[in-house]
């Protein structure tokens, strides 16, 4: 396989990125579009594959580049739901405006190396703290994105993939899941500042750059 690496651009920044793609790689032509991906070949044979942010791809391609940059750019009411053991965060952009939120925390311990009777309570303790933590958690969620639901596009989820399916699972949230888009953000323990920088996470279009030319 071809070496290859992943960078993370963002709309504003990515014609630009694909103009430099092309000064360094000769004449670009986009080669394969789908809802999902764009595939941009240069003459010497490096690719750029493209994921679509927010997908599927829109119709009006307007743009070379497949319209991508067009539909990478628009501006999007997206609801944030990021949640780990201990922490929860849920907030609602308009693009990378943060409109609405609401951030929490409860206190679930760290495991113990104790044995025998004392282990069994203290995991029977820590296993009620994650409940009423996961239980806040859907609260918030309730709160902050359930009253948007109709005016979002779509919904984001972050931090511990078992806690995030866990709070999903909440009967009250059913009508965020079909706006849940697949990626799952990286984040720390969720708190304000964490919140309010994740558009420069799900703004940004993934590209898997693979160059033949190099290795």
């Amino acid at each position: 396989m071809p070496p290859h690496r992943l960078v993370e651009v963002s709309p504003e920044r990515l014609e630009g990125w694909l103009g430099r793609f092309a000064h360094r790689h000769g004449t670009l032509s986009t080669t394969a579009v789908t809802a999902d991906e764009v595939v941009i070949t240069a003459a010497d044979a490096a690719a750029a594959r493209c994921a679509v942010p927010f997908p599927p791809l829109g119709e009006n391609r307007t743009d070379p580049y497949g319209g991508l940059v067009e539909h990478a750019g628009a501006t999007r009411r997206v609801g944030v739901l990021l949640v780990r053991l201990g922490g929860h965060a849920a907030g609602v952009f308009d693009g990378d405006t943060l409109v609405a939120s609401k951030v929490g925390s409860r206190q679930v311990h760290g495991r113990t190396s104790a044995g025998g009777q004392s282990q069994q309570r203290f995991a029977r303790r820590r296993e009620g703290q994650a409940r009423v933590a996961l239980a806040a958690a859907a609260d918030v969620a309730f709160r902050v994105l359930l009253p948007a639901v109709a005016d979002l596009d779509a919904v984001v989820l972050g931090g511990d993939r078992r806690a995030v399916t866990a709070v999903m699972a909440d009967a009250r949230l059913a009508g965020l899941r079909p706006l849940v888009i697949s990626r799952l953000l990286d984040v720390p323990d969720p708190r304000l500042r964490v919140l309010a920088a994740t558009p420069q996470q799900f703004r940004a279009v993934q590209i898997r750059v693979i160059d033949p030319t190099c290795g």
